[in-house]
């Protein structure tokens, strides 16, 4: 017995929209849509923790098919309404006050009629998940490194024109894909679009490459979170000046064991992170593939790091600081944590 972690109230920063997907829901979407699972994705969810690539592009392109597979089965605005639906019911219960979900409306536009009505259906649906979860559901937009940098624009004019503070609303704008397509500079542009109106700006960095990517992730995109950004910890001076600029960490353990940048969990540099003053949000990513949901993050941090519950509790503080929750929100939830923290621990309290 400890704390309960389902009761720390935590933020929820780095989830993907395809890779939220319940695998239930992959089979019964494909069975719907009459489309056949490779059996390498049927192996890959029907098994938690089962997915190890390397880390080079050969695993990269193994993942992103699998990825693709999983993606083409959203055919529907029901589906989509569906994985947002699920993906807020399954933070609520993990104690997720806030879920900032990533979507590339791009992907699903040719069967709802466009990138615009793509990304109102995701708005729309994050509003009534929001209110039935009592969780507070934001979208970020996110533009591919494996496309144009124009269509990296196009989707940053789309994130302005849907921004706002409400449920369900855009408040911000990343980057992700492979690190290593792709040259970082030329999307610079698309982040300046979004910069210009207040956007949070939160490019993926620092996974599958090291600290010279995230220096020109830093320098080019001008980021207020980092996705990922693990590998700031090989360079102490670059994660110092992280630190003093303010940028928070989206980390996320289990993506990092999967795509082979770490061959267990005990090695990802949590505490050295920690130990640095950086904020951290711990993140699920891709939980389809990943086999592990943002509860199971905490759980590493806890059995894995051998973290106690007090910087447990600085975790929370730090993804709920990151998170774009209006200031009265942010304060209730910090609060909701002291008060957690202050529950007695019952393995020390029978």
């Amino acid at each position: 017995m400890a704390r309960d972690l389902r009761r720390l109230p935590k933020t929820h920063l780095h989830l993907h929209f395809t890779g939220s997907m319940r695998p239930g829901t992959l089979v019964e979407l494909a069975d719907e849509a009459g489309m056949r699972i490779p059996e390498t994705l049927r192996e890959t969810v029907a098994a938690p923790d089962a997915l190890r690539l390397p880390a080079n592009e050969r695993g990269w392109f193994r993942f992103q098919r699998m990825y693709d597979a999983a993606r083409a089965v959203v055919r529907s605005e029901a589906a989509m309404r569906r994985l947002i639906h699920e993906a807020v019911e399954d933070d609520a219960a993990e104690g997720s006050r806030r879920l900032e979900i990533q979507v590339d409306p791009t992907s699903y536009a040719p069967h709802v009629g466009g990138i615009t009505p793509a990304l109102e259906i995701v708005m729309d649906a994050a509003r009534e998940a929001s209110a039935a979860a009592g969780v507070e559901v934001a979208v970020i937009v996110a533009a591919s490194r494996t496309r144009h940098p124009l269509d990296a624009r196009t989707l940053a004019r789309l994130a302005v024109r849907h921004a706002g503070d409400g449920p369900g609303e855009v408040i911000g704008f990343g980057l992700s894909n492979d690190e290593r397509r792709g040259a970082t500079t030329d999307f610079g542009a698309a982040f300046q679009i979004a910069s210009r109106a207040g956007l949070l700006l939160a490019p993926h960095g620092g996974e599958l490459l090291g600290p010279d990517h995230i220096s020109e992730v830093v320098a080019h995109l001008r980021p207020d979170r980092l996705g990922h950004g693990i590998r700031a910890a090989e360079d102490p001076a670059l994660l110092e000046r992280i630190v003093a600029d303010g940028i928070a960490l989206e980390i996320c353990p289990a993506s990092n064991v999967s795509l082979g940048v770490f061959a267990h969990a005990g090695q990802v540099p949590l505490r050295t992170l920690l130990a640095a003053g950086a904020d951290i949000a711990l993140g699920a990513d891709d939980p389809l593939l990943f086999g592990s949901r943002l509860l199971d993050q905490y759980e590493t941090a806890r059995q894995v790091h051998g973290l106690s519950d007090a910087e447990i509790a600085e975790l929370a503080r730090g993804s709920i600081r990151a998170s774009r929750a209006s200031a009265r929100s942010r304060a209730t939830m910090l609060a909701e944590v002291d008060t957690w923290l202050r529950t007695p621990d019952p393995e020390t309290h029978p």
